[in-house]
């Protein structure tokens, strides 16, 4: 890391503005200290309260930050990928605007990357959410690196920082369906986490909702993993078996024995159990159905309304 080189910082905002002014103060005292060049790209990511106004002010008064406004909601993904289109950076460093992951540990990051890391992402040694959510994310983040074909960093987000060649190679990767953690591990390079402690929120409550947080979670599943396929596939194999063998028992009765072949309740319950698995295999395959439908639509990842200061 010299002194010509420049760091770029990519901030997704959906609905943060109570959170906006102490993520500026607290991130420009860190940028500032490295005494590099640096610019600051803000996503609003179709947001309804007055974050794109505070955005539009902190440009006005530092040019080193800017802003992008996206036509609507596209998602985290999204938002990150739009703000990566629109950088140009030695190093390109990924944080949310709840200030969840401090922004001091970007001095870390940076003496990570001077060392000969392309890629140094941020990972959670705990976190100081309920611990219904943190039971749940531990044994996602453990799934998920069990069925994944690509080795996949535990407990990591979005936190990261990406040099320059790792951050056009992630421009190139064209999924409309952007776990960026996956894709960020599926990239190589040399890469390091540093560990630390996931902090409260410093403002308002979380907006990442249950149905947000479980289309991410199948966004990473079948993204990075032909398991689910596999699944289907076992439990057709298991259910076909058990009806041979409960059909060889019905033929076996039926023609070898006197007893009464009686069992309406049986029979229902062995139908509606099938109906179900089937229901289930046929439903993970159109998760994979549907996603390659989206792919072969090519409808853009996002779109901008807006551009502040670039």
């Amino acid at each position: 890391m010299t002194k010509g080189q420049k760091i770029g910082v990519i901030v997704p905002i959906f609905n943060e503005e109570d959170n906006l002014p102490e993520l500026k103060r607290r991130l420009s005292s860190v940028l500032d200290s490295t005494g590099l060049d640096y610019e600051v790209i803000l996503v609003d990511d179709g947001s309804k309260d007055g974050s794109l106004a505070l955005m539009r002010e902190f440009n006005k008064k530092d040019p080193r930050w800017k802003a992008l406004s996206l036509s609507r909601n596209f998602g985290h993904g999204a938002a990150c990928t739009s703000g990566l289109d629109h950088i140009d950076a030695d190093a390109v460093i990924f944080v949310d605007a709840d200030l969840q992951d401090p922004p001091e540990l970007i001095l870390e990051f940076l003496k990570k990357w001077r060392e000969g890391h392309a890629v140094v992402f941020g990972a959670r040694t705990g976190r100081s959410e309920g611990w219904l959510r943190r039971a749940v994310t531990r044994v996602f983040y453990r799934i998920l690196s069990g069925v994944s074909a690509t080795p996949l960093p535990l407990d990591a987000g979005i936190f990261s920082l990406l040099d320059r060649t790792a951050a056009d190679s992630l421009r190139k990767l064209p999924e409309r369906h952007r776990y960026l953690t996956g894709l960020r591990a599926w990239l190589g390079y040399p890469q390091v986490s540093v560990p630390y402690e996931r902090q409260s929120r410093h403002a308002s409550s979380p907006k990442q909702s249950l149905a947000k947080l479980v289309s991410l979670a199948f966004d990473a599943i079948f993204g990075f993993s032909s398991a689910p396929l596999r699944l289907a596939t076992l439990v057709g194999l298991v259910m076909a078996a058990g009806a041979f063998l409960f059909s060889l028992n019905v033929f076996y009765d039926k023609f070898f024995t006197d007893k009464p072949i009686i069992g309406w309740s049986s029979t229902m319950v062995l139908i509606s159990w099938t109906g179900g698995m089937i229901l289930f295999t046929v439903g993970i395959i159109g998760e994979y159905v549907g996603r390659i439908y989206d792919e072969i639509k090519q409808r853009p990842i996002y779109l901008v309304k807006e551009k502040v200061g670039l």
